[in-house]
């Protein structure tokens, strides 16, 4: 099991990286499933248009691209998030950045768990699934005294 975090094209001081890890282990068994190789990559919003561009072949910005290695039971994959997307979102929705970044974090992780968002009722569900991993970030959080 590796959770790894990086920064590309961005200068994003990260929240400490054993809570990600523990609330991400935590959001990823609880629904039984083990936790593999995992990377979250933060970047800006140009770094991550290029991938979209590049990889999906979609010329426009987005919060979040998870590469999807799931073997089984085993969550493996690269998350890119974007932190501008992250920032932008969070004023937009009138919500604060931590929980904007928990929900952007969790999102990936769902993706790869298997939960889809392309139809209204998958959106429904999965936006309801990040609400869940949004209280347990919370309850991770104040677990660690953070």
């Amino acid at each position: 099991m590796a959770i790894e975090f990086f920064a590309e094209d961005i200068d994003f001081p990260l929240y400490k990286e054993d809570f990600l890890e523990t609330f991400i282990a935590r959001l990823i068994i609880s629904k039984d499933k083990e936790v593999g190789e995992i990377s979250y990559i933060f970047c800006s919003d140009e770094y991550l248009l290029k991938i979209n561009i590049d990889y999906l072949q979609h010329d426009y910005y987005t919060d979040i691209i998870t590469f999807d290695y799931v073997e089984d039971n085993l969550i493996s994959g690269d998350v890119f998030l974007s932190i501008d997307r992250v920032e932008d979102n969070a004023q937009v929705l009138s919500v604060d950045f931590e929980s904007e970044f928990a929900r952007v974090l969790s999102h990936g992780i769902l993706h790869l768990i298997g939960f889809k968002d392309k139809t209204d009722e998958e959106a429904a569900e999965m936006r309801k699934e990040e609400d869940k991993a949004i209280a347990l970030f919370n309850e991770v959080k104040a677990e660690m005294s953070l």
